[in-house]
Order: C-alpha cells, then sequence, then structure tokens
C-alpha cells in the first residue's frame, strides 16, 4: 500500500502543471545580449539540466529566476508570478544554492543554520539538516576552516531550510569528494520525489546523467538542444569509424542507415566515420554494422582501426561548442 501510495504521489507531480516557466526570454547588458529568447518549463518533482559552455547564459537565467534581474524581453513565472519585485510572494516557495556562497566566515556551522531558521517562518529542524547533509560533525567548526566541498554541503542546508518547492541549483557540487557528491545526488534524488521542482546547472556532465529528467544545452545565449536525454542522444547519432583500405574509393563506400561517410586524414591514413542516428540504444551502432561487415567481406576488405561508440552526453555537448565556434 505504501508503494502505491508513493507511485500515486509521483504521477500526481508528472501530472501537474508546470511552476516555473520562461518564455523568449531576453537579457541585455547594453549593447550585448547574454540571453537569446529562451523558453523552457519545470513541473513539480522534475529536474532539468541547464547545461552550456562558459558565457553560455546559464548565471544570469538563474538571476531572473530569482527575481534578482528583469527581463530584458520575455516572460519568466513561478508559481505564475512574475518574481521581479515580488519576493515576498514566492521567497520561501523557492530558494537555490548560487556559485557565490553567501556564509560567513566567523560563524560556526551550527550559528550558520540556526541564522537561516530563524529568517524562516516554516522552517526545518537544523540538526536535521545537519544529519541530511552530513555536516552533524562539524557542527561547532568556524565556516572559515571547510573545505570547498563543505561550504556547498552547507549551503545545501541552508537552501532547504524553508523546504521550497523550487530549488536552483547552480554547480552544487564543486569541490566535493566523488563520496560527498553521490551522497548530495541522493539528497536530489529524495527532493524530488517530495515533489520540489529542481532547476540545475552544472559542469559535471555526469550529474546531468544521474539525475536529469530533461536537459537544455546553452551556447552564447542560446539554447541549441533540448530534450530527454534519450532523445538528445538519439539526434546526435553514435559513432562508427574505420581506416580506409587501399585501393578503396571514397565512392565506393557503403551507407550506413542512409547515411553518407565522413572523410578525414589522420597519421597520413584516410579515415571513415558514420554519424548512425535513429532511436537511441544499446544496439543502434551495431545494427547498422552489419552491412559494413558484409560489405568488407564481400569485397575481401579489411576494417583497420574499426571502432564503433555510443554518442555520450560530453560528444553531444562538444559538438555544440564546436559548432558555435564555425
Amino acid at each position: 500500500m505504501e508503494q502505491t501510495a508513493k507511485k500515486n504521489k509521483e504521477t500526481d507531480h508528472r501530472t501537474a502543471g508546470p511552476v516555473v516557466e520562461v518564455r523568449d526570454l531576453r537579457q541585455r547588458y547594453g549593447d550585448f545580449e547574454a540571453v537569446k529568447g529562451i523558453s523552457f518549463e519545470i513541473r513539480p518533482g522534475e529536474l532539468f539540466g541547464l547545461l552550456g559552455t562558459n558565457g553560455a547564459g546559464k548565471t544570469t537565467t538563474i538571476e531572473t529566476l530569482e527575481g534578482f534581474r528583469r527581463p530584458s524581453a520575455g516572460t519568466v513565472r513561478v508559481f505564475g508570478v512574475d518574481p521581479y519585485g515580488q519576493p515576498s510572494r514566492i521567497r520561501e516557495r523557492a530558494n537555490a544554492v548560487l556559485q557565490g556562497s553567501g556564509l560567513f566566515d566567523d560563524l560556526t556551522v551550527r550559528e550558520t543554520l540556526d541564522f537561516t531558521v530563524g529568517l524562516a517562518s516554516r522552517p526545518r529542524d537544523a540538526a536535521e539538516l545537519l544529519e541530511t547533509v552530513g555536516m552533524a560533525h562539524k557542527a561547532d567548526t568556524m565556516v572559515r576552516q571547510l573545505s570547498g566541498g563543505e561550504k556547498r554541503r552547507l549551503d545545501l542546508a541552508s537552501a532547504l531550510v524553508t523546504r521550497p518547492e523550487v530549488l536552483y541549483l547552480d554547480e552544487p557540487t564543486t569541490g566535493m569528494d566523488p563520496e560527498g557528491r553521490r551522497d548530495t545526488w541522493k539528497i536530489i534524488s529524495d527532493l524530488k520525489e517530495q515533489g520540489t521542482a529542481i532547476l540545475l546547472t552544472t559542469h559535471y556532465l555526469d550529474e546531468v546523467e544521474q539525475l536529469a529528467d530533461r536537459l537544455a544545452i546553452m551556447h552564447r545565449g542560446e539554447i541549441r538542444v533540448e530534450g530527454t536525454i534519450g532523445s538528445v542522444l538519439a539526434e546526435y547519432g553514435d559513432h562508427i569509424g574505420f581506416r580506409v583500405p587501399a585501393g578503396v574509393r571514397s565512392g565506393d563506400l557503403p551507407t550506413l542507415s542512409g547515411e553518407r561517410p565522413g572523410l578525414e586524414t589522420r597519421d597520413g591514413h584516410l579515415h571513415v566515420s558514420y554519424t548512425v542516428r535513429g532511436e537511441a540504444g544499446p544496439h543502434r551502432a551495431y545494427r547498422a554494422l552489419a552491412p559494413l561487415v558484409e560489405w568488407a567481406r564481400d569485397n575481401d576488405l579489411e576494417l583497420a582501426d574499426l571502432q564503433v561508440r555510443g554518442v555520450t552526453l560530453e560528444d553531444v555537448f562538444l559538438r555544440i561548442a564546436d559548432e558555435g565556434d564555425e
């Protein structure tokens, strides 16, 4: 019965309307346009990963959602409210872990959290939060003595004091060791199950792969790709490559899944590569490989330096960055 109730609760989260809505958002600083008409939404219990190259506009977008900046154009709504100039209506329903920590070096960990608790109308228990983020043993330690990763844990605990329904996480695990990152991922996953809508920006792509329901990749102020991880990887395709056998002309090479090959010279040899698109899955590239093997066998050719691999989120990220620099 408990599992059924949990499943029903998660279903309710997924079918609820969006609590964060961004429509054609633009942000300008003088003549420079940092954000160029982006749109996305986040529902309760959903984590939306916002990736991007440095200077892509991610932090500007979060600052706008928090109400620190008025949009130059477009609209931003949190719980149906424009966050700019109306913090009282959303102050305790939305919170953030920002890149720049607002911690006071001369307070202890416990004093820092007690201070935050004192500002909230329905605060969570400070001792409970310290246990949650794995900082109970550091309660009497001065903030200035904490490592970078420990400060990020304290930042997260402070953001959770108000029981936020929307949480913005801007590089939340920077400076953490692998164990700390895994622990933080568990906390974030638990928040999703409880119905919290989360916007995550990070340079750790495995973090997005582990946590995100949907993602977008920004470059130079624009969203270049958006969707589930599966749909994004399906769009960009898997890779098959090999060294072109001696005596084989480019026109002799077969098509794979309807794709013509790309050619490049490396180490004095001509290499061919195919991008195999279609429905993503562990066997997509291998299904496309069958006609290539048959072609090589029929022509008595060796496929030297044969490579077959699935596309990764890092591949997509780097390809978008390279496309933007052309």
